[in-house]
């Protein structure tokens, strides 16, 4: 059995989040932003976490960029969540995409998205974040960096 590796996002996201919670709570933050509230594996708390929605054509996803973090494990033990951005709060069921559906999505859906990006923005922000491999290597991203879509209870 396969042993799974634990992954911490880089330190300027861990000194962020605590800021970003307090923006979010209080409404939108630029870019597509929400906070994801998640039920601990194993104490069964609610935690809450900044999150980056990828929300395209009516569809939602959320992506574990840093990997094996800890909302990405509570969210494939809970399978939901909540979601909320200032006083707007969202239930939602999370589907796990596997490793091919995770290839075709960063492939055909997260690709297109980020190259219509301005200015070379988008490419420019998955490497800041360390998953400019999302863009190169698609299936190479999937081994890593788990994606779920979210859908409304």
């Amino acid at each position: 059995m396969a042993t799974v590796m634990e992954s911490q996002a880089p330190s300027f996201v861990r000194l962020f989040n605590p800021i970003a919670r307090r923006i979010l709570k209080r409404g939108p933050l630029l870019g597509p932003n929400a906070l994801i509230t998640v039920r601990g594996r194993k104490s069964g708390l609610a935690r809450t976490t900044p999150i980056a929605l990828v929300e395209i054509e009516g569809k939602r996803w959320v992506i574990g960029t840093f990997g094996e973090v800890n909302w990405v494990r509570n969210l494939r033990a809970a399978g939901e969540a909540s979601l909320s951005v200032g006083k707007r709060r969202e239930e939602v069921l999370a589907t796990e995409l596997d490793h091919q559906a995770a290839t075709a999505f960063f492939r055909d859906v997260i690709g297109p998205y980020v190259r219509k990006m301005p200015v070379g923005f988008g490419p420019l922000l998955l490497s800041m974040l360390g998953a400019g491999e999302i863009l190169k290597d698609p299936a190479a991203a999937a081994d890593h960096r788990p994606v779920f879509e979210l859908r409304s209870t």
